[in-house]
């Protein structure tokens, strides 16, 4: 158990006659990033909550950073950290006044709040703006110092509930880096996120949850190989070329490819990626049949999440739900304080 840093087992917990959690496994490894992945409503809000302590389970087996969640929820709270949805920060201080007035709930005293502070700052990549209104900050330095204040005591483990939804690219980008950093120097990170690339980029490892379930656990490129291997896609350029094409890669991949009358798109798995993508192209040349685009595709985690839950990954997304339904901000506030 000492290289996990979650475990949980057989993980239960009931909303009357719901069961949003039912029978939950999960091990994530220490020092890594591990992926908490699932429709809306599959229950990986109320797994972070769980795990984090801020509800109790009503069966099962959980722990953290080798505490018992049930026994010791004090213990687990001390070696954790928690960033939510939305950042709770305090608009109208400065980016180190609320690092310093987290540091003060934290107990750590007026000088160990402003050195802690400054440490975040730097680890942060937020020193030239410290002194600035958090009101003039960008949405990324918004998130990157939500982070920051979620690792004043340093934790162990850092659980992230949806941390970029609403960024722009830039954005996330830089809060992509902060987590690799934060990585980089020990910290485990559970991440549920509604950006299916932001897994694939983050994660060493992916959870599937459904219903309140596990329902896949792997690699991202583990989890892409269920769906199958590479595939040639045909873009034709004429809705009355569809059916030359299909017959050509059906011919190559020698399986019925699918086909997209509305995107005239045809697409079928291949074993030899190379050798086919060239046989179609050159057949549909000799044969006249002019193509908007063709080319070799990788499932994506998209792919996965249409094989593994009936539906694409768009079903997941949170906007339109309020910050307590989407694990937001007052829940952020409320595991920062309840560590204090």
């Amino acid at each position: 158990m000492a290289e996990h840093a979650v475990v949980a087992e057989g993980v239960r917990k009931r909303y009357g006659d719901k069961h949003a959690l039912d029978g939950l496994d999960l091990v994530v490894h220490q020092g890594t990033v591990h992926g908490l992945l699932g429709p809306n409503g599959a229950g990986k809000t109320t797994a972070v909550r769980t795990l984090a302590t801020l509800l109790r389970f009503d069966a099962g087996r959980a722990e953290v950073a080798g505490i018992d969640v049930r026994r010791d929820p004090r213990g687990v709270r001390a070696r954790i950290g928690l960033a939510g949805q939305y950042a709770a920060v305090d608009e109208t201080l400065t980016g180190r006044q609320n690092l310093e007035l987290f540091g003060r709930l934290f107990h750590l005293g007026g000088r160990r709040a402003r050195l802690r502070a400054t440490e975040l700052l730097e680890q942060f990549d937020l020193v030239d703006a410290a002194g600035k209104g958090v009101g003039k900050y960008s949405g990324g330095m918004r998130r990157r110092l939500d982070l920051a204040s979620s690792m004043i005591l340093a934790p162990r483990v850092l659980f992230l509930d949806e941390p970029t939804t609403g960024l722009d690219p830039r954005s996330r980008g830089e809060v992509w880096e902060a987590v690799r950093r934060l990585v980089a120097e020990g910290t485990t990170v559970l991440l549920t996120t509604q950006y299916l690339e932001e897994a694939d980029r983050l994660a060493s490892r992916i959870t599937v949850i459904d219903q309140g379930r596990s329902i896949a656990d792997d690699t991202p490129d583990g989890l892409k190989n269920r769906v199958g291997g590479d595939r040639v896609e045909v873009v034709a350029s004429e809705a009355g070329d569809l059916d030359a094409v299909a017959r050509t890669v059906a011919r190559v991949a020698d399986t019925e490819p699918a086909v997209d009358a509305v995107e005239r798109r045809v697409h079928a798995p291949v074993s030899d990626r190379v050798a086919a993508l060239t046989e179609v192209a050159r057949t549909l040349q000799d044969e006249g049949v002019r193509v908007e685009d063709i080319g070799l595709r990788r499932p994506s985690l998209d792919d996965v999440f249409l094989r593994l839950t009936g539906h694409g990954a768009a079903a997941d997304a949170v906007p339109g739900l309020g910050p307590a339904a989407a694990g937001g901000s007052k829940d952020t506030t409320r595991a920062k304080e309840t560590v204090a």
